[in-house]
């Protein structure tokens, strides 16, 4: 930067270092099944929560009760998560294949 903070750039970026057989790891390679699984399930999360969190503001804020329980807001916000891993799977392959990651 020109003001000098962040540091000299000297053109090296940690994602280009080498891996442990001494071999630069080429940008856009395909991620391992487990990396994909790993990052799916986590989004699944992110999802389950997220209806989970909007579904308390409902509660909260909102003009009454929403038409399921507690149970079934459970059941809805695990196929939430279900879909949104499921979704997030299938389309981290074609985004990186676009190479728009």
């Amino acid at each position: 930067m020109s003001d000098g903070e962040g540091g000299p750039d000297d053109g090296t970026d940690p994602d280009d270092a080498p891996d442990s057989d001494g071999e630069a790891r080429a940008v856009g390679a395909p991620a391992t099944p487990r990396a994909r699984a790993r990052s799916a399930a986590l989004w699944g999360v992110v999802g389950g929560f997220a209806f989970l969190a909007l579904a308390q503001g409902y509660r909260l804020v909102g003009p009454g009760s929403l038409p399921v329980g507690f149970g079934g807001t459970l059941l809805v916000a695990v196929a939430v998560a279900v879909a949104s891993a499921g979704l997030s799977y299938v389309t981290e392959a074609r985004l990186r294949a676009k190479r728009r990651t």
